[in-house]
C-alpha cells in the first residue's frame, strides 16, 4: 500500500511506487479496510489528512493527492469500542457511508445471476446446462425464501450453480440435483439460522414425515397442532371433541370426527396415518 524503496528488504531489487502512490490525482478503493492493523492504521489516517506518508524503509516522506473509497464487511463503529479501529480514522473515512445488502436482501437479483452463471459455466466448459423447468421453480422457491441466508453472498450462489451445472444429466439440471444442493445449502448455513428459523425447519421435517410437501408456515403450524392433539387421543370423536371444544357450542348437531376427517383429508390424510 505505502511503496518501498529499493534495499528496504530481501528482495527489494527496485523502488515500488505502492497503492497511495500510484492513486496520485486520482481515486483510490481499499476493500476490506477493518482488516488493517492499529500501525497500518495510523500511517494510513496521516496520507488522507496530510497527503503525506514514508514509504517502507525511506527516511524521506512522498506526497500523494487522491479521493479514498474504503469497504468492509465489519461494523466499524463497534472496532471502534473494542480497540480495533482508530476512532479518529474512522471519523475521517465515515465522511459518507452506503449500507449494501447482502443476497438474502435483494432476492431479485438471484434468478438473473444463476442465468450469468449458467451462461459463464457454458463459456468455461463448452457445455451448455439448462434447469428442468419444476426443478427450477423448486430452486428459486428455496433460494428467495428466509430458508436461504445466503451467509456467503454471490460465492455461495456461484458454487451452488456450478455444483448443479456438473451433475446434471443430459436432460439438465432435475430436481434430484436441487433438492441435494439444498440439503448442502441448509447443512452449510445451519449455525446462521435464527432458533426460529431452525424450528419451522424441524416443523417442515415432522410434517415430512406423513408425506407432507412445503406448507405456508400458517398451514403448517395448525396440522402440526391438530397432528400432535390426534396422536394424544384414543379415537377420531375424542380428538375432535378436543379440537373444535369451542365452536362446537353454537352447532346444533356437532359432528367433530366429521369435521377432523375432513380436514385432515385436505393435506391426503387419513386417522390410521395419524395415529399410528
Amino acid at each position: 500500500m505505502f511503496g518501498h524503496i529499493k534495499g528496504a528488504f530481501t528482495g527489494a531489487a527496485h523502488d515500488r511506487p505502492g497503492l497511495l502512490r500510484s492513486a496520485h490525482r486520482g481515486l483510490l478503493f481499499l476493500d476490506e479496510i477493518g482488516e488493517l492493523g492499529l500501525d497500518e492504521q495510523a500511517m494510513l489516517l496521516k496520507a488522507v489528512e496530510e497527503k503525506r506518508f514514508l514509504p517502507v524503509g525511506s527516511d524521506h516522506e512522498v506526497q500523494s493527492d487522491f479521493q479514498l473509497i474504503a469497504g468492509t464487511n465489519r461494523d466499524l463503529s463497534e472496532d471502534v469500542i473494542s480497540g480495533r479501529f482508530r476512532e479518529d480514522l474512522y471519523a475521517r473515512i465515515n465522511l459518507w457511508s452506503y449500507s449494501l445488502p447482502g443476497l438474502a436482501g435483494r432476492p431479485e437479483d438471484i434468478e438473473p445471476n444463476i442465468t450469468y452463471l449458467l451462461s459463464r459455466h457454458a463459456a468455461d466448459t463448452g457445455s451448455k446446462v439448462r434447469f428442468v423447468r419444476e426443478a427450477r421453480e423448486r430452486f428459486m422457491r428455496f433460494a428467495t425464501s428466509a430458508q436461504a441466508p445466503w451467509t456467503g453472498n454471490f460465492r455461495d450462489l456461484a458454487a451452488a450453480v456450478t455444483r448443479m451445472a456438473t451433475l446434471a444429466d443430459s436432460a439438465g439440471i432435475g430436481e434430484s440435483v436441487v433438492d441435494a444442493e439444498i440439503g448442502r445449502l441448509q447443512h452449510l448455513w445451519r449455525h446462521h439460522r435464527s432458533p426460529h428459523a431452525r424450528a419451522i425447519d424441524q416443523q417442515q421435517r415432522r410434517l415430512a414425515d406423513y408425506g407432507i410437501g412445503e406448507l405456508d408456515l400458517f398451514d403448517a403450524a395448525q396440522l402440526e397442532t391438530v397432528v400432535a392433539v390426534c396422536r394424544q387421543s384414543k379415537t377420531l370423536s375424542e380428538a375432535g371433541r378436543a379440537l373444535f371444544a369451542v365452536s362446537r357450542d353454537a352447532k346444533s348437531k356437532p359432528n367433530d370426527a366429521d369435521r377432523l376427517k375432513k380436514y385432515l383429508a385436505r393435506f391426503g390424510l387419513d386417522w390410521e396415518v395419524v395415529n399410528a
